[in-house]
């Protein structure tokens, strides 16, 4: 962090690039002295009216002396902000702490031009969280009661506040710690503003295609070329500095040449003459860039420079991008036809969104989304990914009519964290299906408990945010073809329907091998029957109570053509209300997507609901019903609510750390009293203790703590084996102390003994906290013993969680059943393991400094969860939460 004395410096993380209202954007950091010259030309474009609601009076000029003083603060009692566009200050907020006290006043004021874009919630929400940092817990500001436009802005923030009225003036106080409130304020108008530039995106008005190249082999051409053919609904101008004309329309030698507004421009041209382009673009002002130009950040340390120039300077204009290195953009809306691609062949429209970070793949997923049927509404390829991303996309599809599915194909998260929150609120109404390439390359890093976090375990986590995680492109399309036609399942009871006994029992098979139920034995038609009776028994399954789902098998029989076979299969499910609550899918006549005969044609004529989808085998079908079951009982189950415990003190467990860090800033073990303190700061108490160095020390430890007692050696080497070599259970007399004593010094050779008090006997448990790279902190659950370790039996759930996600962990190894009372065992008080759970992700929230934590062993009985142990290590947090101000993630 930089040093507070110093003026011209403040903390790096206060500076941050933040979405609009309507999408645009600007650039948000601490006010410097030599801002002066920017402020006062600021003040002179107020509105006389703006100017008397910040000052409540004239103030036609700031007076050097003032202008020096706003200009110049100590970002610690005095902090302001200024948002930043193309180089002017277009807004400025800054609070002031009051003498003798935790309060500050605030206070902001927004260029008129700029005035309803959302500036003056963003600038409160950055200044709060500075307040936060500062030791500052609470807000005033005095307002005219004729601004009505800030009163809104203090009143619509989330906090609890309080006023008082005198002679025209409204006195303001608030609190600026977090609440449910304004956080769920932050993130809805997060939501809102990333949305709308993602809308922005996908809606333009004009395109303008830099480098539209007249040789057919050029990627400009391309561009050009598929825009045109997809009949994009607004102009198109191409840009090339040596032709008049391109593939027939007219081109201009540069941007700043057409003559009528420029939203979206796709740039192809060399990345050595990007920079010049974008200044064009920017002095355009265009809103939106698409970059599939290479040469950038997947070219190494060079590229990755000006790729980060290149998403800076467009951020600091208002302008977001896609790429580079991007093939595209689409949009299949019949009131836009935008394709904006590299790619010549599309899908239908249709009510799928993808997103895609490869380029190379983009135009095979485009081609074989178009082979198998799947329509789509929107696609991006993002390419580099250097500024719009997945979670954008996300923001966008949670709110877009037009999209119910979401697709994604990522190789990275650029914000894992934010991406668990988006999918798990969006996965409540639309599911969320992906394919994570790197599965079997990339390995987690290995945390300091010696637990690595397994690909079953990123299983897991993705299951906790209701994400259907996939491993191929073509399952992929599997479930996308399933969940975009054909409705959730309501249960896992599956009926199996066809004329071939053999294929009906391999779907059975398949169907319980994906953890489906069988409702009866599968109906077999013969290979004889008819279209009237194989579609009567179609009909028949799906009137049953006890089916949820049903798989249709069909071998062509040689008499009769199969498409009248899935004409009358189709005409069935058509004329039956089951088939609205209950999905088919089918394995049909070797066919893959849908077929036309299964297809119900929507009035553009492509596939719409009610659409059956066929598979090459049956066990594809049967995969990919499970995936729709799983998902569907995830949506259907009760989503949770965050829980903190009331009776924790973060600034006693965050002061523990503190005075741990100041002893080694890289990584430090906490000791056995530190962590006894860190814990009981959050509520979790272990069972008291001594350490001793003799005999008669452990006998009089004994008795203080009472009979009966644990002695364990102090030798890490010994302290946790399955066999106990190192521990000494139940000692209830001082000859058995002492013995212990003996027996643990010469098994360990330290004389260091811990003696502690005896906790109920119950099931030895473990609760964990890791950083994985890819899902930032995660907290994790088992059992102890051999056969717990050998298996990796170890269940995670990201940070935060909910009070579901808590009940969940501890009943998902696969041990847990022990815990519940297995083979005519006591259950555990699961109510009381749940709770822990709780406090440790409370404390994994609060102290991002905690690298790793194991709590252990936890003897969990009826009696309750008693914590015997523990061990913390600490060190500079290396992933971000997903918490304070709005900002977009780095372009770095």
């Amino acid at each position: 962090m930089a040093d507070e004395r110093d003026p011209f410096a403040y903390p790096p993380q206060w500076e941050a690039d933040v979405v609009l209202s309507d999408g645009g954007t600007v650039h948000l950091r601490p006010i410097v002295p030599s801002d002066a010259e920017a402020l006062r030309a600021f003040h002179g474009r107020l509105s006389e009216r703006t100017r008397y609601f910040r000052y409540f009076g004239p103030y036609p000029m700031i007076p050097d002396k003032d202008l020096a003083r706003f200009s110049t603060v100590d970002h610690h009692d005095r902090v302001a902000f200024v948002a930043l566009l193309g180089g002017d200050i277009v807004a400025v907020g800054r609070y002031e702490r009051l003498p003798g006290g935790d309060s500050a006043e605030v206070a902001f004021v927004v260029q008129d031009g700029h005035q309803g874009r959302g500036l003056g919630s963003i600038l409160l929400e950055h200044l709060a969280a500075a307040a936060r940092e500062r030791g500052v817990g609470r807000f005033e500001a005095e307002v005219l009661a004729e601004n009505a436009q800030m009163v809104r802005v203090f009143r619509d923030a989330g906090y609890q506040v309080s006023r008082a009225f005198d002679e025209g003036v409204l006195h303001l106080e608030f609190a600026v710690d977090l609440t449910e409130a304004s956080v769920a304020v932050a993130w809805s108008r997060e939501q809102a503003a990333e949305a709308r530039s993602v809308h922005n995106l996908l809606h333009p008005r004009s395109v303008a295609v830099i480098g539209a190249s007249t040789d057919r082999a050029k990627i400009g051409n391309a561009v050009l070329g598929n825009l045109l053919a997809a009949d994009f609904t607004g102009p198109v101008f191409p840009v090339n500095p040596e032709h008049k004309s391109v593939r027939g329309v007219r081109a201009y030698p540069t941007v700043l040449d057409i003559p009528d507004p420029v939203d979206l421009a796709v740039v192809a041209v060399p990345a050595a003459g990007v920079d010049e382009v974008m200044d064009a673009c920017l002095a355009k002002g265009v809103k939106t860039l698409v970059v599939v130009s290479s040469g950038f950040g997947e070219t190494g340390p060079g590229g990755r420079g000006a790729e980060r120039r290149l998403v800076d300077e467009a951020r600091a204009h208002g302008m977001r991008v896609v790429g580079p290195n991007a093939l595209g953009v689409v949009n299949l809306d019949p009131a836009v036809r935008l394709n904006a691609t590299l790619a010549p062949t599309l899908p239908g429209p249709g009510r799928t969104g993808f997103f895609c970070q490869s380029g190379a793949l983009g135009t095979a997923i485009l081609a074989d989304a178009a082979a198998r049927g799947l329509g789509l509404s929107t696609f991006v390829s993002a390419g580099n990914r250097a500024d719009v991303s997945g979670n954008d996309l996300l923001q966008y599809w949670e709110t877009d009519p037009a999209t119910d599915v979401v697709l994604l194909y990522l190789e990275s998260f650029g914000n894992p964290r934010k991406f668990a929150r988006l999918a798990r609120r969006l996965g409540r109404s639309k599911p969320v299906v992906v394919v994570k390439s790197g599965r079997n390359t990339v390995l987690p890093a290995l945390a300091k408990t010696g637990v690595a976090v397994d690909d079953a375990s990123v299983q897991a986590l993705f299951e906790q945010a209701g994400v259907i995680r996939v491993e191929s492109i073509a399952q992929l399309f599997d479930t996308a073809l399933l969940l975009a036609h054909q409705p959730l399942p309501p249960g896992e009871r599956v009926a199996v329907v066809g004329n071939s006994s053999a294929i009906g029992v391999l779907a059975a098979d398949a169907a319980l091998g994906q953890g489906l139920v069988l409702a009866g034995d599968p109906v077999d038609v013969g290979a004889q029957a008819g279209p009237d009776t194989f579609a009567a028994a179609v009909a028949d399954a799906l009137r049953r109570e006890d089916v949820d789902a049903l798989i249709v098998v069909f071998v062509p029989p040689l008499a009769i053509p199969g498409t009248t076979y899935a004409r009358a299969l189709r005409e069935a499910a058509e004329g039956l209300p089951e088939a609205g609550t209950k999905p088919i899918v089918s394995t049909f006549l070797a066919a893959e997507g849908i077929p036309a005969e299964l297809a119900v044609l929507g009035p553009d004529g492509a596939p719409t609901h009610g659409s059956i989808p066929s598979y090459p085998s049956p066990e594809r079908a049967a995969l990919a019903l499970a995936r729709a079951t799983t998902y569907a009982r995830w949506r259907s189950s009760p989503p949770g609510i965050f829980v903190r415990p009331a009776d924790i003190d973060p600034a006693a467990a965050k002061s523990i750390v503190e005075a741990a860090l100041s002893r080694e800033p890289a990584e430090v073990e906490l000791t056995d009293d530190e962590v006894i303190a860190l814990l009981g700061a959050y509520g979790i108490e272990v069972m008291p203790f001594h350490v001793v160095s003799d005999p008669d020390a452990a006998v009089a430890a004994g008795a203080e703590l009472g009979l009966p007692v644990v002695m364990k050696t102090a030798s890490r080497q010994f302290r946790h084996r399955s066999d106990l070599v190192g521990v000494r259970l139940d000692l209830t007399a001082e000859d058995a102390i002492r013995n212990a004593y003996a027996e643990l010094t010469v098994v360990a050779g330290v004389p260091e003994v811990y003696v502690q008090r005896m906790a109920p006997k119950g099931n030895s448990c473990s609760i964990g906290l890791q950083d994985d790279p890819s899902f930032g902190t995660v907290v994790s659950f088992g059992l102890a013993g051999v056969v717990s370790n050998l298996l990796g039996d170890r269940a995670y759930r990201a940070v935060p969680l909910t009070d579901t996600d808590a009940a969940g962990l501890i009943r998902s190894p696969r041990a847990a059943p022990l815990l519940a009372g297995y083979a005519g065992g006591e259950p555990a008080d699961l109510a009381a393991l749940q709770r822990l759970v709780l406090r440790v992700s409370a404390l994994a929230e609060d102290i991002p400094e905690i690298r790793a934590l194991m709590v252990e062993p936890i003897l969990a009985s009826a009696a309750g969860a008693y914590v015997t142990g523990g061990r913390v290590t600490v060190g500079p947090p290396p992933s971000k939460h997903d918490s304070g101000p709005r900002r977009l993630r780095s372009s770095g």
